[in-house]
């Protein structure tokens, strides 16, 4: 089982255990956790995240910017890319066809976002991934963007935020795909270089290539609370150490008291607490004419 069906597999779970009861769609929401059946009033309210049990909701790109963003701030770039397949990969679904379904189920063209936009008032270069595409995962457009984003903000003396959820790398695309970790940790380096900062974002799950390269890079990390992040899923580990696995294991809350991030944030707060990271930190950027 690959890890991209592992996690489908854990969310038919977790969706099982919780209430069956009908839910009517765009009133009521009902947590994938606890069950718990919400007003979606009250979701909107409290940034996607469950009253009840704390759940974090998951949230396509432009939900991610209208949180984080100041209002109509966000300038999307590099748009114009688009997925290719190089090795006219024929699986249990060709990946031309995959493509076109998460093009059509998202709206978007890749799994992720880049531009530039303000937060408090200060410019930041900004990319945020879409997990219902593809299960987020880093094929060579996607490295590409990543990559464009970081030197495009280093020419421009510009702070990096990104928001990771991903299931690892896209092996439709084979070797190509693998080459975006080592792009995309070249330009990490050249902007690290420049004096410049990098705030990564994990959010739930953030796993595989991506969070073994960019993701990982950055100068503060946060993640918000439960989310899984681990470079494979528990299922391989175990099979390959032939041992099981503590509670717990490869959430952000181990993460953190294993030292892997920096701190914990919970998505109501999010927004603040970057502003003040960069208001602290982001000292060396210069001005932009």
């Amino acid at each position: 089982m690959s890890f991209t069906d592992w996690l489908k597999s854990r969310e038919r779970k977790a969706r099982k255990a919780a209430d069956k009861r009908a839910v009517p769609d765009g009133i009521w929401s009902k947590c994938a956790v606890c069950g718990h059946i919400i007003f979606q009033k009250e979701i909107l309210s409290n940034y996607h995240v469950c009253p009840e049990c704390g759940h974090h909701f998951a949230l396509a790109p432009y939900e991610r910017i209208s949180m984080l963003l100041d209002d109509g701030s966000f300038t999307a770039i590099d748009e114009d890319l688009w997925a290719q397949d190089p090795l006219e990969f024929d699986g249990r679904k060709p990946y031309r066809q995959s493509l076109n379904n998460a093009i059509e189920t998202t709206g978007h063209r890749e799994a992720v976002l880049t531009g530039f936009g303000l937060i408090d008032g200060r410019r930041v270069a900004f990319g945020v991934m879409e997990f219902a595409f593809i299960a987020g995962s880093m094929g060579s457009v996607v490295g590409e963007k990543i990559t464009r984003l970081f030197e495009a903000a280093t020419a421009q003396g510009t702070p990096v935020i990104t928001v990771a959820a991903s299931g690892g790398a896209r092996m439709q695309e084979g070797m190509l795909s693998l080459m975006q970790m080592a792009k995309t940790a070249a330009a990490v380096e050249r902007h690290n270089r420049a004096g410049l900062l990098y705030v990564s974002i994990l959010t739930n799950p953030t796993s595989g290539g991506v969070l073994a390269s960019f993701a990982t890079l950055a100068d503060v990390i946060i993640a918000e609370p439960k989310a899984f992040v681990g470079f494979a899923g528990p299922r391989v580990i175990e099979q390959t150490l032939s041992e099981t696995l503590p509670k717990g294991f490869q959430t952000s809350e181990s993460m953190l008291e294993h030292g892997m991030i920096d701190m914990i944030i919970p998505r109501p707060e999010l927004k603040a607490k970057t502003a003040r990271i960069l208001a602290s930190l982001a000292y060396r950027e210069r001005s932009v004419g």
